[in-house]
């Protein structure tokens, strides 16, 4: 999805054609599974941010083309909004000092962002929802200039026989609107995690990876409130959910397939499951005509990326075109620091490292639909949520993530080689949290509880503290 395509006018030729390439392609994916084609090695990482263009009002101004034109970099992108942008990280290693790097670059990244903003008079935020939006915001006038997007809002509305989309979200509060296009999807911006795999440690890593959605999620928590309503702790889940409310072929379009999901099973044997259901049971969403040989796997991989699992699976290619497999571990909000952000990597790359290293896998402790389930009630309810563990036992989340999880995100990075000093670093930002059980939503419910549904406050207080890289457990309200 990141890349530009030539037209967004399609015809029943255009999605034949492009279908039997696609059917071609997963084809010939299977065939490199069967034969081990993919790279042997893994625990290389990599981010992508999406943020916020604001004015001086905090509110959301529609720049991006002329941010992304004097940013002038191949790591960053525009968004589906021309309030959004996408920056993205050079991938590293897991060992060593790999977490205090990835944090050094995130910092000159976003000091670069905000100094590019500051030549447009207005400045940026990373954050899961920015509180100031409202729903005009998010109209066609703001789409970002790119025929991808255009073709995207079409094809849904198209899938969706022309019935509008409703946002209807159940919280702490009652939200309830209606739009006829996909601009909903844009309100919602993430901090997505990268991990590549060796092939033979996939299917252990990328169920491990679905089974921590929701400690994950409950965890970095940081949307609490939409058009001024205070819902989920993580309303982002919700939000992109129903923004993009299509589903599979014919009857199944608007039945229990949907192109944003937590999934339909773990993996058993291969992460070629995926794609194999991608084309059985998700209709092609942007048929444009690619360029390139069968090898480059065009069409799966944009088909792919119209496909927004949660734990999603990514193919991509060396420089010298070895394929390898990647994770993109999607739950995680923007924000609210970038020390937040990458503690919250430390922390994953941890838990996942050692959960797949176990002797029993945990897809065998944990049910799929209780995976799935936990999913939803942590988004809901952040580290006040009870879930269920080993043996069906109900615990608490913010227990389980202090007493459980954290220890085991420490003996993963050790087992990774990571430097001791950023093990303590960055595990610690997340053991204070847990402590002071304020996370990113907590803090945002906290401002609001003592100084009142001020969101232009809420948002210009917010990005005080964002930009002094304390993280937001010892923020003051």
């Amino acid at each position: 999805m990141g890349e530009e395509i030539q037209s967004s006018q399609f015809s029943a030729a255009d999605h034949a054609r492009f279908q039997q390439q696609l059917q071609q392609e997963t084809q010939l994916l299977e065939q490199w599974f069967k034969q081990g084609r993919f790279l042997k090695t893994g625990n290389v990482s990599g981010f992508e941010l999406e943020a916020w263009l604001v004015d001086k009002n905090k509110r959301p101004v529609p720049y991006n083309e002329a941010f992304l034109d004097a940013f002038d970099s191949p790591l960053a992108s525009p968004e589906l909004a021309s309030f959004n942008i996408e920056v993205n990280s050079t991938p590293r290693h897991l060992s060593g000092q790999a977490f205090t790097a990835m944090h050094n670059e995130l910092n000159e990244t976003w000091s670069r962002c905000r100094k590019t903003a500051a030549t447009l008079e207005s400045d940026v935020v990373m954050t899961g929802i920015l509180a100031t939006v409202e729903n005009e915001h998010l109209n066609l006038g703001n789409m970002s200039q790119m025929e991808r997007y255009r073709a995207l809002n079409r094809e849904v509305v198209r899938m969706r026989q022309g019935k509008p989309i409703v946002l209807d979200i159940n919280g702490n509060e009652h939200l309830k609107v209606t739009h006829r296009d996909v601009m909903l999807e844009s309100a919602a911006t993430s901090f997505q995690i990268h991990l590549q795999m060796a092939q033979a440690d996939v299917v252990r890593l990328f169920n491990a990876s679905t089974v921590l959605c929701a400690p994950l999620v409950a965890l970095s928590a940081n949307s609490p409130f939409l058009f001024g309503k205070d819902l989920w702790d993580e309303t982002r889940i919700p939000l992109f959910e129903q923004a993009v409310a299509v589903g599979g072929y014919a009857g199944a379009a608007f039945g229990p397939i949907r192109r944003v999901t937590f999934g339909s099973g773990y993996l058993r044997h291969s992460l070629f499951e995926c794609f194999a259901e991608n084309l059985a049971h998700y209709p092609v969403l942007l048929p444009v005509e690619l360029s390139g040989t069968r090898e480059d796997l065009h069409h799966l991989r944009l088909h792919n990326g119209t496909i927004w699992r949660w734990n999603r699976p990514l193919i991509g290619f060396e420089e010298d075109g070895t394929p390898h497999l990647r994770l993109e571990q999607r739950v995680v909000p923007a924000g609210p620091t970038a020390i937040d952000e990458i503690a919250n990597m430390a922390f994953f790359y941890g838990v996942v490292t050692a959960l797949a290293q176990q002797e029993l896998p945990i897809e065998s402790q944990i049910e799929f639909d209780k995976a799935r389930d936990n999913f939803y009630n942590a988004a809901r309810h952040g580290l006040r949520a009870m879930v269920t563990w080993q043996d069906d036992r109900q615990v608490s989340i913010s227990e389980l993530l202090l007493k459980v999880l954290l220890p085991m995100a420490e003996q993963g990075l050790t087992q990774l080689d990571i430097a001791r000093n950023d093990i303590k670093q960055y595990l610690g930002v997340i053991q204070e949290r847990l402590e002071t059980g304020c996370n990113g939503a907590h803090w945002q419910r906290a401002y609001v509880k003592k100084h009142g549904k001020d969101m232009v406050g809420l948002t210009a207080a917010y990005m005080e503290r964002q930009n002094s890289d304390e993280p937001v457990h010892s923020w003051t309200v």
